[in-house]
């Protein structure tokens, strides 16, 4: 079917929903790169106007990648909420960006719409948006988790803490880890990216973890971010394994250059079900996404990078997970160019995410050779903050020195829960007081040599 919009007596003719999504797009180098883009601003004003009269009824009709050629494409058709759908099935894209943005989208509605939508409809609304109608409808959304702890709860912002080491170090990774815990980060999850896939490696880094969430009482989970058949492994060799990592796409290709299928993750999610539970709850997957990484894998099927990003939502709330965070500027400015890009796509993801009931973190960071700094990431870290995502990162001085990137330190962390009045999760802020790492107005007080997780770690 095609799509039409006219400006100034000029028609524009978009052959399909793929490509009027694609059109419709903020600019991105991504997208250019790939020849799906606008070719100028009036054409992608004129995409976004075509855009917002479509019925959302067409989503459901018409699908950006065959159903029967992508399994992505038969879990979001086959796992379509119809019966709530059925109140808003008389929008448009432009309704629904109207009504997102009223007071009759409230947080208990928005929660009960998740499965209403499809990635589909919700990246298309998102193409209709400014960056401000991004943050103050993504903060109505409340996604709440549980393992150790609760993640996602109204005032509250969580850090994952990032200690990597390029030789996976375990002196080096305890050092980074108790500054990150002095610091007040950590109640996301303790979370290493291994320099290695060895199953030894990762096992004996889980026994660390392990070993220091239960000699302190910690309340958080750990997660050793390996292969998910690795993670399959040692599951099965009764490691210590809290929350199961898997990075995923929005394609079913994209999931192949992963090695991973719904099949697999089905398959390591029954596999959860051996492991003890948590002490609050049990969800227990962690996924992490990215714009850009079906482009790079030769596997986007023509649809744009924020749609395909939207699809892989659909993947990761299939598992319950406890996390998802989408690395945004990791991939490079090949996907995302300079900051400006990098805090678009931020925005978009954690919209999109929270919208389709997921617990959306951010990784706030870019790579070396992006024409971005850390002043670009101060923005996007307050804006995230400002739209409630669920979590961020604390990795030591903002600095990966294993994965390379600039990312966000335990002091960015520290200064948006202190500009914005957010806390930890309650369990692991209960666990900063009673260390004495933090009083009750969650300022952090002066750590000597004598503290007890020093002297025993």
């Amino acid at each position: 079917m095609a799509y039409r919009s006219t400006i100034r007596h000029f028609t524009y003719v978009f052959d399909d929903l793929k490509t009027l999504l694609a059109k419709a797009t903020p600019y991105r180098s991504g997208d250019a790169l790939a020849g799906l883009t606008a070719l100028t601003y009036e054409e992608r004003i004129a995409a976004q106007i075509a855009l917002a009269d479509v019925s959302l009824k067409t989503f459901l009709n018409e699908a950006v990648i065959s159903y029967e050629t992508d399994d992505i494409t038969r879990l979001i058709i086959d796992t379509h909420d119809a019966k709530q759908f059925a109140a808003i099935a008389h929008f448009t894209v432009g309704d629904l960006r109207d009504w997102l943005l009223s007071d009759d989208a409230t947080t208990t509605t928005l929660q009960q719409l998740a499965f209403a939508f499809t990635p589909e409809m919700i990246a298309a609304v998102c193409k209709l948006m400014r960056n401000q109608d991004l943050i103050a409808v993504a903060q109505k959304c409340e996604v709440v988790t549980r393992f150790r702890n609760t993640i996602g709860l109204s005032g509250c912002l969580s850090t994952r803490l990032q200690p990597n080491h390029p030789t996976d170090d375990i002196k080096g990774i305890a050092a980074s880890m108790v500054d990150g815990l002095l610091y007040g980060s950590g109640d996301a999850v303790i979370g290493i990216n291994p320099a290695t896939d060895s199953p030894a490696t990762v096992e004996t880094l889980l026994h660390m973890l392990n070993d220091v969430i239960n000699k302190f009482s910690i309340p958080t989970q750990s997660c050793v971010l390996t292969h998910i058949t690795t993670g399959l492994q040692l599951i099965e060799r009764k490691a210590p394994v809290d929350l199961v990592f898997q990075s995923i796409g929005g394609t079913e290709k994209t999931n192949h250059s992963f090695g991973v299928s719904l099949k697999l993750l089905d398959e390591v999610f029954a596999a959860i079900e051996s492991l003890p539970k948590g002490t609050i709850g049990n969800n227990r997957m962690y996924f992490e996404t990215g714009q850009g990484s079906s482009l790079s894998a030769n596997a986007h099927e023509g649809v744009d990078q924020q749609t395909c990003e939207a699809r892989a939502y659909a993947v990761a709330r299939r598992y319950q997970p406890h996390l998802v965070n989408s690395v945004v500027g990791f991939i490079g400015p090949e996907y995302l160019y300079d900051g400006k890009q990098i805090i678009r796509a931020a925005l978009e993801d954690h919209f999109c995410g929270k919208l389709l009931g997921l617990p959306m973190g951010v990784d706030i960071c870019y790579t070396n050779h992006a024409a971005a700094d850390q002043d670009d990431m101060d923005t996007l870290l307050t804006l995230l903050g400002v739209a409630g995502c669920n979590f961020i990162m604390g990795v030591p001085g903002a600095d990966d020195i294993m994965l390379n990137y600039q990312s966000t330190s335990f002091h960015d962390a520290l200064y948006v829960r202190k500009v914005l009045h957010k806390k930890p999760s309650p369990e692991f802020e209960q666990w900063l007081l009673q260390q004495g790492i933090m009083d009750d107005e969650g300022n952090r007080l002066t750590i000597d040599a004598n503290h007890y997780l020093l002297k025993n770690i």
